[in-house]
């Protein structure tokens, strides 16, 4: 039946009913029927008489055949003004398939024959693009955003809702009427024909009707219905472009002003959509109000569906609703108050209870979040701003004004769920789902607007949008319904898009788990270079119309001029067989992020991401950037081995002026008991390289090495003024401390893991440890007893840096070594052994100072300047001594996070404010650190720091655990990580979580009902491991 495909009704055949879901079919159009026999159950159908019967004389009004007549020129025809500095522009031919080139001839046929329109000889053109209707089949739409930016703004003034509202007021009786195919019975201006022109491969056309896509087709529709009923307008009839509502005070009235109105609709060749009219009510939905001889007030249905909450069950929806309510709360009496019982709730070591007094609030708020001061009736002639973000699984969006006081109200919410495919559209797509559903819903109050619609979004890539080209698909679609409205796109960062953001998210939209989404793998395993999508391609057709440089090539290509090396296929620009990206940073971004981030890419290096990239894509200055995006990646920074040489040229110590004045001392262990020793101290004078071996315990204590020093070394040769060693326990205690400050000696201590910088210690351990190999016993039980005589050996060789041997240098004498042998010289007389002394001073110093010299040579070649780091800089750690509990090093990041440098040292020692848990000295040579320098992309914004464990696993705080689950069998919890925010929040499972039980303990506490892991361990520290980010 007729009535049935029009209403569309819900059968439900265990009640054996219709259910529809008009209010005013329920109430008005039916009557039971007679009963339809057949071999179901029986079944009772409603039936509606569509027309009343007294109306029926003008049923033709409500055909649902399509009648077009060209309609003759009148005075409100829609006049197409361009701005004075307009330049007539050809838009380009999109390549057709078959069933849209099919339908593109048909429409164009069938409009010719009508007179709608004719071949044209204008200097301008503009593409044409097909959107599928709901039955599937194609329509053709007129791309007009390029001729809508250049056209002059009609300023004819659209009627404001507050004073059509107010003429309604004591009216008892109400009939709607909604036009279709208006735009189609006003004329194209005479003259302005050429500027409607489209293109086809069938040729070039013009309107001489008014077609749909016209930025002035509402000021110009709206002129057209104010003359058809300027006479009654106001008095029994209001009118905002296809809307027509007819009111009177009785019924006997109300027939004859229906009548008036009918008779002019027919008269005027305007037809109206039957399935949407409604004769003789006493209440009717008008622009987003319901009107009743009661009065005027805001459609409660549409405000609860979009804020109506469910009773909250646990903190994190309690602190959901009460953030979205924190946006009006200056417009809500006494709202602390009210509020105050919610706001304990999600207080810290608050129990969860949910009282009498929380739901009143609940309700309350609830309430005042639907009625006025909140909630504002419409204007239409003041500007509309419209915030709209999508989620996962919802859009949400807020319709406001500025109201008397001077601040933004809301006038309308909208919160809906998303379908199963929609909710595996990609960010891009969901973004603008969410703007087309708000516009969708509110079309009544944001078409045809004069002031543009502000529409606010998080998504700075929706921006250009509105210049986009060669739309496809669903793109398309929208296209053509975005172009009905007069708007604005804003980016506006996703923190502050809060509002729009919490309706996007509440609870109840979020799909249930059962496989009613559609399973798709993750994107993040393709790479968009080696196969690029649909939405980057869109993406890049947008951007060309941003890029003025590349106007010049694509103008000449699309009237087909030749141009070296360059080509134009689809809505794309090619350069030498790749696709060139205009100057777009995030597009440019995106595809670099795609053949270097990607699971599928792997991080590769420059030469390797440019190779991918360079398979597709093509830009100025590409390898400059990808170089740029190689070097400033954090996870390769982390996760790599440096190709460079290592930094930190060669920086010698300074050189002493005598003798034992400057020493350095180290500690060897781990060698074999011998007369009760097991470790040997070892001094070495950086003057005379002359060196003392101290048998000793890798047990001493500070005051054992200082009680050596004393017999060994002070009582031979006195105090030194500086001493350097590594940082053993025994030389870096509080009492060696106190004792040099004491005896006036400045301690210097080797930078952290860097032996190089107690080098002389270092190489003179190794010739220790080879003389014991050649003379030790099988047993290794005597080197004690050899150690005087590894000593003598050192003391009386000649060193590769001074040229001599250490003995001659302190004492300007050789000594017999061996019984028989004869001196080489007498022992000088006072006079002569004191220049003697001082001309051998003299030659060591400049023998030492030669060979730093050529040490610092052969050094730095092998090594380079190093970076140039200052304090309030943040480098990264090597952590390659840094030990931590994961399996296997070789699979452990290069580089810990990054830390600030809080002192230089010179150029090559720098001190890091490290947390306290690391336990390792902060002070660092520049080898093992490298400047975080910033990255000119943006990825990876800064993130406090995380905390590392004795051994160095690096920790991150749990601040609270928001919820509990079940996944395979495992337990797991919703992490809030202190420092970050909600896009951090990650479930991990218990074991994860080993330190945070007082924070699972109170989680539990609040949601008493929440899954409970069955094997909880008691616990003191809410502090956890988690997962390293890469």
């Amino acid at each position: 039946m007729a009535w049935l495909k029009r209403h569309n009704p819900a059968i439900d055949w265990d009640k054996k009913s219709l259910v529809f879901s008009s209010r005013y079919c329920s109430e008005n159009c039916l009557h039971t029927s007679p009963i339809v026999k057949s071999g179901e159950p029986d079944l009772e159908i409603a039936a509606t008489s569509e027309l009343p019967d007294k109306y029926s004389e003008f049923s033709k009004i409500f055909t649902e055949e399509e009648i077009s007549p060209l309609p003759p020129h009148r005075p409100y025809d829609c006049k197409i003004t361009l701005k004075p500095d307009a330049v007539p522009r050809h838009g380009p031919i999109y390549s057709l398939g078959p069933k849209e080139d099919e339908e593109l001839r048909k429409t164009v046929t069938k409009q010719l024959e009508a007179g709608l329109i004719r071949p044209s000889k204008s200097p301008m053109a503009s593409p044409v693009i097909f959107v599928k209707k709901k039955n599937g089949s194609l329509r053709m739409c007129i791309d007009y955003r390029k001729l809508n930016d250049m056209t002059v703004k009609n300023v004819y003034p659209l009627p404001r809702s507050n004073d059509l509202i107010e003429k309604l007021r004591g009216a008892k009786i109400f009939s709607k009427f909604d036009l279709k195919w208006g735009y189609n019975l006003v004329r194209i201006k005479e003259g302005d024909e050429w500027k409607t022109a489209f293109k086809t491969r069938y040729g070039l056309f013009e309107y001489l009707v008014m077609p749909f896509g016209l930025t002035n087709t509402p000021a110009t529709f709206q002129h057209f219905m104010n003359d058809i009923f300027r006479d009654i307008l106001d008095v029994y009839v209001i009118i905002y472009l296809d809307d027509i509502l007819v009111f009177s005070k009785n019924e006997e009235d109300h027939e004859k002003h229906v009548r008036e109105v009918l008779s002019r609709l027919q008269k005027h060749h305007l037809y109206c959509n039957l399935a949407k009219c409604f004769f003789s009510v006493k209440e009717i939905d008008y622009l987003g109000l319901i009107v009743s001889p009661e009065g005027i007030r805001v459609d409660p249905a549409k405000v609860v569906k979009a804020i109506d909450w469910s009773v909250p069950s646990k903190v994190v929806q309690v602190q959901e609703f009460v953030g979205f309510c924190n946006f009006y709360r200056t417009f809500i009496k006494d709202y602390s108050r009210i509020a105050a019982p919610l706001f304990n709730l999600t207080r810290k070591n608050h129990p969860w209870e949910w009282t009498e007094e929380c739901a009143a609030a609940f309700e309350q708020l609830q309430e005042a979040l639907r009625s006025a001061p909140v909630l504002i009736i419409p204007d239409i002639s003041k500007q509309f701003f419209l915030e709209c973000d999508a989620s996962d699984f919802a859009t949400g969006a807020i319709l406001s004004q500025f109201s008397e006081d001077d601040r933004l109200h809301p006038v309308a919410f909208l919160s809906k769920a998303m379908t199963p495919a929609e909710r595996n559209y990609d960010i891009y797509h969901k973004e603008l789902l969410a703007i087309v559903k708000a516009l969708k819903e509110w079309r009544h109050l944001l078409e045809g607007t004069a002031l543009p619609v502000q529409i606010i979004t998080d998504h700075k890539n929706l921006e250009p949008f509105k210049a986009s080209k060669d739309l496809r698909g669903r793109l398309a679609r929208w296209a053509g319904f975005l172009s009905e409205f007069n708007f604005q796109l804003k980016y506006r960062p996703g923190k502050t898009n809060g509002k729009a953001d919490i309706l996007s998210r509440k609870d109840e939209h979020r799909p249930l788990g059962g496989g009613e989404s559609q399973a798709l793998l993750d994107p993040t395993l393709f790479i968009a270079a080696i196969e690029p999508d649909e939405v980057l391609d869109d993406r890049i057709r947008n951007a060309y119309l941003q890029d003025e440089q590349l106007n010049h090539i694509i103008e000449a290509l699309q009237k087909n001029d030749k141009v070296k090396n360059w080509s134009w296929n689809d809505g794309l620009l090619i350069f030498k067989n790749k696709i060139y990206v205009p100057n777009d940073d995030a597009i440019r971004k995106d595809i670099l992020a795609s053949c270097h981030d990607n699971m599928a890419a792997g991080h590769p290096g420059q030469f390797r991401t440019l190779e991918l990239v360079n398979r597709k894509y093509y830009w100025k200055s590409l390898k400059k950037m990808v170089n740029s995006y190689v070097s400033n990646c954090k996870s390769c920074i982390r996760n790599k081995h440096s190709n460079q040489l290592p930094p930190g040229l060669l920086n010698p110590i300074e050189l002493p002026s005598r003798p034992w004045d400057h020493i350095n001392y180290d500690l060897i262990t781990g060698l074999p008991e011998s007369e009760g020793f097991d470790a040997i101290l070892t001094v070495v004078d950086r003057m005379s390289r002359m060196v003392h071996f101290i048998p000793t315990t890798s047990r001493a204590s500070a005051a054992d090495v200082a009680n050596l020093f004393v017999t060994y070394v002070w009582k031979l040769h006195g105090l030194p003024s500086k001493t350097i060693s590594d940082r053993g326990p025994q030389f870096n205690s509080a009492f060696l401390k106190q004792l040099y400050k004491r005896l006036d000696i400045k301690p210097s201590l080797s930078t952290a893991f860097r032996p190089q910088t107690d080098g002389l210690a270092e190489c003179l351990n190794q010739v220790v440890e080879i003389y014991l190999r050649h003379y030790v016993a099988y047993k290794q039980d005597d080197w004690v007893g050899i150690l005087p005589m590894a000593e003598f050996a050192y003391n009386n060789s000649v060193n590769a840096s001074t040229n001599q041997t250490p003995f001659f240098a302190c004492y300007g004498f050789h000594p017999r070594f061996s019984v028989g042998q004869q001196s080489d010289e007498s022992v000088p007389h006072a006079d002569e052994r004191a220049e003697q002394l001082k001309l051998r001073m003299e030659e060591l110093q400049a023998s030492v100072n030669l060979a730093n010299e050529k040490i610092k040579h052969y050094y730095d070649l092998r090594h380079r300047s190093p970076e140039d780091i200052k304090v309030g800089d943040k480098v990264w750690l090597d952590a390659r001594n840094i030990k931590t509990e994961r399996p296997v090093a070789k699979l452990s990041a290069r580089k810990i996070r990054p830390y600030k440098v809080v002192k230089c040292e010179g150029t090559h020692v720098f001190k890091l404010d490290l947390p306290h848990t690391l336990r390792v000295h902060p002070v660092f040579h520049t080898s093992l650190v490298s400047l975080k320098k910033e990255d000119p992309f943006g990825r990876d914004p800064p993130q406090p720091p995380a905390e590392v464990t004795p051994d160095g696993e690096e920790e991150y705080e749990v601040e609270r655990i928001l919820d509990s689950r079940k996944r395979r069998n495992q337990v797991q919890y919703l992490v809030h990580w202190k420092g970050y925010g909600p896009e951090s929040n990650t479930w991990e499972p218990l074991e994860h979580l080993d330190t945070a039980m007082g924070a699972i303990r109170k989680f539990h506490r609040d949601n008493p009902k929440a899954v409970r892991h069955p094997d909880l361990e008691e616990g003191v520290v809410s502090r956890a491991k988690r997962p390293r980010r890469h």
